[in-house]
């Protein structure tokens, strides 16, 4: 299939005011993609809006919490006033906790499968009927290796990244006869404000920061495998490396990440 071609394409970002989301938007503005970005910090987003203009592109901002079912509504609206409609949309909001979930209350467990798969998969619903009637259409969800191999001490996340995985495979095969592609982005850890901003911070883990990706690293493979219709895509050798020894060598992997973790 030929390239994805993505100077005019119209997209939709989420919790792109900072990390890999604001990498994002801007190396889509980069190809000459308009866009219509959402998260909380306005001043984050409008600064960005800036970076984007400077660049000689587009973007519009939606402020706002993901799990609101009226922001939700607000972007596609956005998309349909601004843009014209829809390409590609890019769920990438998210959020984690680090601690024993047995010293979790529930709110802890809730607000990560609220922000992380509820929000993403019911904003993919509303936006099926803009996308298919886009140009070469694509759902984009950022996932994590976590979401292939959970660790101790992140129950939550990695419960909310798995179901974001396998809802993603799903779809993907019954939105094919529609030509609505879905693309899993599954980043290592990440250099972001992500492990500075999670709801509880119960336990430290300092291996899950060894080896960080740059944000940047990560949009730009994400993009690429945009442009290349990939499917997923594991962003680091050690990922991959831990996916598919995990898959091989199940009980190893279980002593080693219940020993570390």
């Amino acid at each position: 299939m030929a390239r994805r071609k993505l100077p005019g394409k119209r997209a939709i970002v989420t919790g792109a005011s900072s990390g890999i989301g604001r990498e994002l938007v801007l190396e889509l503005a980069r190809h000459g993609v308009r866009q219509v970005i959402t998260a909380r910090r306005e001043d984050r987003l409008r600064e960005l809006v800036g970076e984007v203009e400077k660049l000689g592109g587009e973007a519009h901002i939606v402020v706002g919490d993901i799990v609101d079912a009226a922001l939700r509504q607000q972007l596609l609206d956005a998309a349909e006033e601004h843009l014209g409609g829809l390409d590609l949309l890019v769920n990438n909001a998210g959020v984690g906790a680090i601690g024993p979930f047995a010293q979790a209350d529930e709110a802890r467990l809730r607000r990560v499968m609220e922000v992380n798969f509820f929000a993403p998969v019911e904003l993919i619903r509303h936006a099926l009927p803009i996308l298919s009637r886009g140009e070469r259409p694509m759902i984009v969800n950022v996932a994590s290796v976590l979401g292939h191999r959970a660790v101790p001490k992140k129950s939550e996340y990695s419960a909310s990244k798995f179901a974001l995985h396998g809802f993603s495979d799903s779809l993907r095969a019954e939105l094919a006869p529609s030509g609505i592609d879905v693309l899993i982005v599954s980043p290592s850890t990440t250099a972001t404000e992500f492990f500075d901003n999670v709801l509880e911070k119960q336990a430290d883990l300092p291996w899950l920061k060894l080896g960080a990706m740059k944000s940047r690293t990560v949009a730009r493979k994400a993009v690429s495998a945009i442009r290349r219709g990939k499917h997923e895509i594991i962003l680091t050798p050690g990922g991959v490396g831990l996916v598919w020894a995990d898959r091989l060598f199940p009980p190893i992997i279980n002593r080693l990440v219940a020993r570390f973790g």
